[in-house]
This record gives structure tokens, sequence and C-alpha cells, in this order.
């Protein structure tokens, strides 16, 4: 799924940030549906992590929480990149939003990040864009809580993805890394079902 560019990323003195590294983060809150070591991996491959080359155990984990309310989502960056986050919920893993298309610069190293196209307001099935945005490490998990709709739906998709700026190109996840986690929601009784989420997009 496209959506249009609206905000882009500052990206101001990036330039100075200069060596490759690969960013990683580990998904905490709540459990990721893969098993992931310290830093997060395996954590490339879209839409929900794993690499070509290792795909992942699954955890099995299904965190059973309750629609119309607020989720907590922590996430702990473990290798720096600067860059920013985004959190996409869909009942079907197949309707997760494509990555956005990340603005380029070229370098010897071939192309290299510059900024990425944050979704402002953020609409469905996208949760929250441009979270956590940083261009210094971060040494503390980084948590917040977003709205879920209140639907049913027994196996549900929590998407977070880590769009990395001043960042080479991986052949698995582009400018990002991925991770999902599998959830079970109970629609709260006293509040209208949110239809819109329901429809395949």
């Amino acid at each position: 799924m496209k959506y249009p560019d609206r905000i882009l990323f500052p990206i101001a003195a990036l330039a100075l940030l200069a060596p490759l590294a690969a960013g990683h983060f580990q998904l905490m809150e709540p459990a990721s549906w893969l098993v992931e070591a310290a830093n997060g991996d395996p954590q490339k491959l879209g839409p929900c992590g794993g690499t070509t080359a290792n795909p992942g155990t699954p955890s099995n984990a299904v965190t059973t929480v309750t629609g119309g309310q607020k989720l907590h989502v922590k996430v702990r960056e473990t290798v720096f990149h600067p860059g920013h986050y985004r959190i996409a919920l869909v009942t079907s893993r197949a309707d997760l939003p494509d990555d956005a298309t990340a603005a380029t610069r070229d370098s010897d190293k071939g192309p290299w990040s510059i900024s990425a196209p944050i979704q402002s307001p953020a609409k469905a099935p996208v949760l929250a864009d441009g979270l956590f945005a940083h261009t210094t490490k971060q040494t503390d998990p980084l948590e917040t809580d977003v709205q879920l709709p209140n639907i049913n739906c027994e196996k549900c998709t929590l998407q977070i993805t880590q769009f990395m700026a001043e960042h080479g190109y991986n052949k698995d996840g582009g400018y990002y890394y991925h991770h999902c986690a599998d959830l079970r929601i109970v629609a709260d009784p006293a509040k209208p079902i949110d239809a819109a989420w329901l429809t395949k997009r």
C-alpha cells in the first residue's frame, strides 16, 4: 500500500555521521512473533523480520489485548543509526503497508539514505509514524502507547519498522528493519466497532 508523502524526516547535520553501521532494534513489548537475539536479529526482511538466509524461529507468542484501549509498545535500539519508527496494524499480514520510499544520494558505497516520508496524520492501517526521531545514540528503551481500534481479531499483526537515515542499501530490507507481534484483540462491548479497520486495504 502506498500513501502520500507528508513530512520528511529532517536530516540536518546527518552527513557528519558517515560510518556505515547496521542499525538494529529489539522489540520488547508486545512479545515478538520471532525468537530474537539480544540485538533483535533476525530483523532485516520485510514485512516482519528474518533474513533470506535465516527466516527466524517463530516464538508462537500471541498477546491478548482489549480493543479501543491503549497498547504499550517498547523497543530498544541495539546498534545506533539516525532515523525514526512506524507502527501499523492489520487483520491480515498480507495487508501490511509498504515501507515508505526513502530519498537517497549517491555515495562511493552506492545509494545512501537521506530521509523517508512520515505519514501525518497517521491513517489506517498506520497507528503512528515518525516515532522516536533521533540523530544521537539512544541508550534507554523507547516507549509509547498507541490507540488500538475496537475490533475482534483472533490474530492481527502489529508491525514496527525502523527507518535508518545515512545508511547504505541492504538487500533484504532496503533502508528499514522490521519486527512484528501477533495480537488477539477482543473488542470492548461498551464501544462501537471500528468497521474501517475490518475493510481490506
